[in-house]
């Protein structure tokens, strides 16, 4: 007696190919989708514990200077500069003494720009602030500085501009205080 032996069809051959090539992929899917989960399960873990969160009330000492004084640009920078005189809105006369502190990193070689704006906006005096300490820190070290600017209109206002040193002309690390001031 002959044995038959089953020969597969074409269509046969075709469907079963078909069936693990299905089944195959369908397995990676699944691995992907598991694996993308775990990804964003530890992601998520890192978020939650490790990334501190910031509370609306900061307990930390962080300022010399605690009080808000309305003015945004100082409110900003109070742990960075501390103007000491002239006090804000302050009547000025010429020649103008600015003193304060301000941290190490505020300057470069012990000096930083400052100007006197008329009510225009523009330019009526600029010079530099001088560090009277070593500047070379991360604490505050009190500075000095003078300007000297032409008669303003009786009750006009101005503004007074400290920028700190940036010799990498990096925008990002740009940082201006303005006072404004009255003449």
């Amino acid at each position: 007696m002959e044995a038959k032996v089953a020969i597969p069809s074409a269509k046969a051959i075709i469907a079963y190919s078909l069936a693990q090539l299905w089944y195959s992929k369908g397995m990676r899917k699944g691995w992907i989708v598991v694996i993308v989960l775990f990804i964003i399960l530890i992601a998520g873990a890192i978020a939650l514990f490790v990334i501190p969160s910031k509370t609306s009330e900061d307990t930390s000492p962080t300022s010399t200077n605690p009080q808000s004084t309305g003015n945004p640009s100082v409110d900003a920078l109070k742990d960075t500069i501390v103007v000491d005189a002239p006090a804000q809105n302050a009547q000025v006369t010429s020649p103008l003494a600015i003193t304060g502190k301000a941290r190490g990193n505020w300057y470069a070689e012990a000096t930083a720009p400052i100007a006197l704006l008329d009510q225009n906006g523009s330019v009526i005096a600029q010079g530099t602030i001088r560090a009277q300490g070593d500047w070379m820190t991360t604490d505050f070290v009190p500075f000095v500085g003078t300007l000297t600017y032409p008669d303003q209109p009786a009750g006009s206002v101005g503004t007074l501009v400290l920028t700190n040193d940036n010799p990498s002309g990096d925008p990002s690390r740009q940082k201006t205080l303005d006072i404004p001031v009255k003449f």
